[in-house]
């Protein structure tokens, strides 16, 4: 299990709470997420089966947009919506080479003689869909959508834009059943390895075309490729989570182009896989212990009791009502789920009751079903597909089953819920993975960019409150402008008033708040 610095819906939550089913932690029943298999505007894309095509991209050619197909299980947007695809190279090195088609959606300003341009959304994972999102999210950022159309997009590797595929629901179904994400036993470790491997390798046999060029800085130049085809002279971006490195790349790539951005719940340049794991033990556990003081419980007491819950339920799976047991890796995975956003504190009590007051884990296995992408007929999305290739097409750490084990005393210090899972997901995630990683660390530095606004909360779980300050830093003096929201949650706008009127004011007036400004 990842736990995943990615948004999910809308800026209420940080965009956490939508694709981790809104009906599962606010009672708004708005459906199922639209899986990862999305549609969207693929009709007309250049990509084929393989996910590539021979066609040179022609910069000249107008995006053709039309009424948007409906994804695969959900519906089609409304009349505002407008779909298109952008053909890009494969390889951005050989720009005459194969390309791929990049899925694109768009409302436009809805007061057209102030309009400012274009507004180009990342709502994070890696993998999430903004074509599938953005619809669902867009009433959130209704303000903005006075002076600015907004765009989304599939990055590469991502649903309609040559989506990456690595194994099917049964195959999925059998790994979280079976596999034990924090090994005790030479068998468990060799299983928890091996089925690494095997995802990888599944990936390789179903998506090797678009494998080797599905990272980050390759998704940077196909925002500055959309860019262009929207006619803006500079890129005004609005990045969440995941979207914050995708936003900072890209100000690193193309300075000069850089208009109005804003990063919220900042992902940390400055951590590698290790540090990212180091970082999100930390988070989570500030985040339960905030959640535990809320309930007027000590923190120290109540993460111990967790603790052995966990360790009862790794031993003696709990039943539930589908027939399908709660083993500990799901248990974790739905504690971590409802810690995205304070909105999702009562159905973590709900949960935690029922499995330790009943011995059932209906509550948890719906939380963690939702986070993993399983649909009620037992179909998973593919988000985590492309949430996978996409980090390993980044990092060049391939940590090894013993480097992780070495990790799990400093782990389980930081968290005795979250850490050891995060120490052995460093071995797991890239084990044997087929294609080399291009960094260390991502570079974000932009001297000449304009002023960036860098969000941080100070209870953030799965993007801490820190990477934000070393965000700023990295972008450089005078780029990086620094905002801190003092709350609880995965990210600020639409949660915070304070956030949300800075932000509205920069995008729409220009107004730059001061570096160093605290919301709270």
């Amino acid at each position: 299990m990842r736990v995943r610095g990615r948004a999910r819906g809308g800026p209420a939550l940080a965009v956490a709470a939508l694709l981790l089913a809104t009906a599962v932690l606010t009672g708004c029943d708005d459906g199922p997420a639209p899986p990862q298999s999305s549609k969207g505007s693929s009709k007309g894309s250049s990509a084929g089966a393989s996910g590539a095509s021979s066609r040179a991209p022609d910069p000249s050619r107008p995006l053709d947009w039309k009424r948007c197909d409906a994804p695969e299980g959900g519906t089609a947007p409304g009349p505002a919506w407008r779909c298109a695809t952008l053909d890009v190279p494969l390889d951005h090195a050989r720009p005459d080479g194969k390309t791929i088609g990049i899925a694109l959606i768009r409302k436009a300003a809805t007061r057209k003689s102030e309009r400012l341009g274009s507004m180009l959304f990342n709502f994070g994972g890696p993998g999430g869909s903004g074509v599938g999102i953005l619809p669902r999210a867009a009433a959130s950022y209704k303000e903005l959508n006075t002076r600015y159309d907004l765009v989304g997009f599939d990055p590469r590797g991502v649903a309609a834009s040559a989506g990456v595929r690595c194994r099917g629901d049964k195959e999925q179904e059998t790994a979280y059943r079976e596999i034990d994400m924090t090994p005790d036993t030479p068998a468990e470790e060799a299983a928890f390895v091996e089925d690494g491997r095997d995802f990888g390798a599944g990936c390789e046999r179903l998506s090797a075309a678009v494998l080797p060029h599905v990272g980050t800085v390759n998704a940077a130049r196909d925002m500055d490729a959309i860019r262009r085809a929207l006619g803006d002279e500079k890129l005004s971006y609005f990045g969440i989570s995941y979207g914050t490195e995708l936003g900072g790349t890209y100000a690193h790539l193309f300075p000069e182009t850089v208009g109005r951005v804003v990063l919220d719940a900042v992902v940390d340049p400055t951590a590698d896989s290790v540090g990212h794991a180091r970082n999100q033990a930390t988070g989570f556990q500030r985040a339960l212990e905030n959640y535990l003081k809320d309930r007027g419980q000590d923190p120290a007491a109540g993460t111990r009791r967790i603790a052995r819950l966990l360790e009862r339920i790794d031993q003696d799976p709990l039943p539930t009502s589908s027939g399908r047991e709660l083993n500990e890796s799901l248990a974790v995975t739905g504690i971590v789920a409802p810690l995205y956003s304070k909105s999702g504190w009562p159905t973590l009590t709900a949960a935690l009751d029922e499995a330790e007051d009943e011995g059932t884990g209906d509550g948890l296995l719906r939380l963690a079903d939702s986070y993993n992408g399983r649909d009620e007929k037992g179909h998973y999305d593919t988000q985590s597909h492309s949430q996978r290739a996409i980090s390993c097409a980044d990092a060049k750490a391939r940590p090894t089953a013993a480097e992780a084990r070495s990790l799990l005393p400093e782990f389980r210090e930081l968290s005795p819920v979250f850490g050891p899972f995060l120490a052995w997901d460093t071995a797991g995630w890239c084990a044997g993975w087929p294609v080399e990683g291009e960094h260390d660390t991502p570079e974000a530095s932009a001297p000449g960019a304009a002023p960036i606004l860098v969000i941080g909360t100070t209870g953030d779980p799965a993007t801490p409150y820190e990477g934000a300050q070393r965000m700023a830093d990295e972008l450089g003096e005078g780029v990086g402008v620094m905002l801190t929201n003092k709350g609880e949650g995965h990210g600020s706008y639409g949660e915070s008033a304070c956030v949300t009127s800075l932000v509205d004011a920069y995008f729409l007036d220009g107004k730059v708040p001061a570096d160093g400004r605290t919301c709270s």
